[in-house]
């Protein structure tokens, strides 16, 4: 007997499409509809109720799992992502993998089980045989895109933003400001945002003749209790830095804390610019210099590339490059003696 499978070769779509088609769904394009009834009609294809009535639960759900839900950087990206399925009648399984590649793969394993349609995936890691082999294992029957961060090893649509330059433009405008002592707190190297805007940072440097010193290196897994942690060992270091370069919005909330904690002044005493533009760098005084990532945007691209892949598994492999830009405000003025 032909499965829903074999449907899905003759018409040229994805299975969730057909199962879309079999339960009557105002979603599919006219012209698709009519290929999936004809390869129905050809291959004399009778649909299994059970079956039919879990592709169908298939085909209405799909899974977002992120590093840190306590992160703002996500906020936009989740709302982003849930406007796009809402519009395309499809719910949202959110999962949190607190930076933890057991748990993201656990998540990986339950949404698995629930037969779920696509998946969009920010991971905790960039390589690794226990996420590497969890995604190539659930790719091979189930949309996959990569959000934020790549994953080493695999060949799936990925939506990024241009760390690598956003740093150095960053790290730059630092310089150019007259800091010449620049320490940053930044994601670990097997994050890929961690590794690419570490590689900005250091080029910034040498491209502007300053010497990079390691002391002045922190990288932590992002969260704020690891940047005040880290702020607050740079910062007291019998010669600390002039500025710090931070890696996301979490780091940078430690060590405005560290700050606080050892009576420092920014810009005065410790200037400040690192990655995300949060609503809170323009109310806390002085305003924070941040990279603004297209949060929103990026949300929205993933979960359109996923419901294209879920509607044409065949399409060729997409990486969709978003720009970040760099709002200056007063927390990165040099305040020392050029």
């Amino acid at each position: 007997m032909p499965s829903i499978h074999d449907v899905a070769h003759s018409a040229g779509v994805s299975s969730a499409t057909v199962s879309r088609v079999l339960a009557g769904s105002t979603t599919v394009k006219p012209a698709l509809r009519e290929r999936v009834l004809k390869a129905i009609k050809e291959l004399n294809y009778r649909p299994n109720r059970v079956a039919r009535s879990l592709r169908v639960q298939k085909s209405t759900t799909i899974g977002l799992i992120i590093p840190d839900i306590q992160n703002p950087f996500y906020l936009s990206i989740v709302r982003a992502v849930e406007d796009v399925a809402y519009k395309s009648h499809y719910r949202v399984f959110l999962c949190n993998s607190d930076e933890d590649v057991e748990k993201e793969a656990l998540y990986l394993n339950h949404l698995l089980d629930e037969n779920i349609a696509g998946i969009i995936l920010s991971p905790a890691r960039e390589k690794g045989l226990l996420i590497t082999d969890h995604i190539r294992r659930l790719a091979e029957t189930t949309p996959v895109v990569m959000l934020d961060r790549r994953l080493s090893g695999t060949a799936l649509d990925t939506v990024l933003t241009n760390n690598l330059e956003a740093s150095y433009e960053l790290v730059s405008h630092l310089i150019a400001n007259g800091h010449r002592s620049i320490g940053a707190i930044l994601g670990v190297s097997d994050i890929t945002t961690g590794r690419e805007r570490r590689e900005g940072y250091i080029r910034a440097l040498t491209e502007h003749g300053i010497p990079f010193v390691p002391e002045w290196l922190m990288q932590v897994v992002p969260k704020e209790a690891n940047g005040y942690t880290a702020a607050r060992q740079l910062l007291t270091l019998p010669e600390p830095p002039t500025a710090l370069f931070t890696g996301n919005c979490q780091l940078t909330a430690g060590v405005l804390r560290a700050a606080h904690d050892l009576n420092l002044n920014v810009p005065r005493d410790i200037a400040l610019a690192g990655f995300d533009d949060m609503q809170w760098n323009v109310i806390v005084q002085p305003g924070i210099t941040a990279i603004a990532q297209p949060t929103y945007e990026l949300g929205r691209v993933a979960a359109t590339l996923l419901m294209e892949r879920m509607e044409k598994p065949s399409l060729p492999v997409r990486e969709v490059m978003l720009k970040s830009s760099l709002i200056v405000r007063q927390s990165s003025e040099y305040c020392g003696q050029v």
